[in-house]
């Protein structure tokens, strides 16, 4: 009797089945299934969680020109020739400005036009705060200059990086005008 009823359940689905595929073939039109619909987001997740923006990178790319003048062999020449310009904070700051950004801009294209040159990027600051903090924070701002030179196509390998804090000022003085420009990141060739 199982067996009766397993072959009429078998035969009325393959029936059931034929009859449907010969529908769908004499009506000449094909039926699309509808789309699926989409997943309902809870309110109460997304009012909670902040939305995350990723951006891509934006590369600059530095064309290298022909190198058309000789450079002094002697370092300490080349050093005091000033193709290098110092890149300078805000106070407190090791983040970097436009200004400073558009400087290391053209000393990354400088170094580009000289593969040959290593440099030692030197992080000072005014004589405000504690020696500690200026050194940690001289450091940092040597660190944000070789980052974006490395950012901008000179080989980390050839950047060297040291903190002074405020025991090299390059102005003497105690007011904003000579604070302004202790608060840098100043450049030194090391070879050539």
């Amino acid at each position: 009797m199982r067996n009766a009823t397993r072959l009429t359940t078998v035969f009325l689905m393959m029936l059931m089945m034929t009859m449907s595929m010969g529908a769908c073939k004499s009506s000449g039109s094909k039926v699309q299934a509808p789309p699926p619909s989409p997943t309902p987001v809870s309110t109460e997740e997304s009012s909670t969680m902040p939305e995350e923006v990723v951006y891509e990178p934006v590369t600059e790319t530095i064309v290298s020109q022909e190198v058309t003048e000789e450079l002094p062999e002697d370092i300490a020449q080349l050093n005091a020739q000033g193709y290098l310009e110092d890149a300078f904070f805000d106070t407190d700051r090791f983040d970097l400005t436009p200004a400073a950004r558009e400087t290391l801009t053209r000393n990354a294209a400088w170094l580009q036009k000289y593969p040959t040159i290593s440099i030692l990027v030197e992080g000072h600051c005014d004589e405000r705060n504690t020696r500690e903090y200026n050194l940690a924070l001289g450091e940092r701002r040597a660190s944000a200059v070789r980052d974006y030179m490395v950012f901008l196509g000179i080989p980390a390998q050839r950047i060297q990086i040291i903190s002074y804090g405020e025991e090299k000022p390059f102005a003497l003085g105690s007011d904003e005008s000579t604070w302004r420009l202790n608060r840098r990141s100043h450049f030194v060739i090391v070879a050539r």
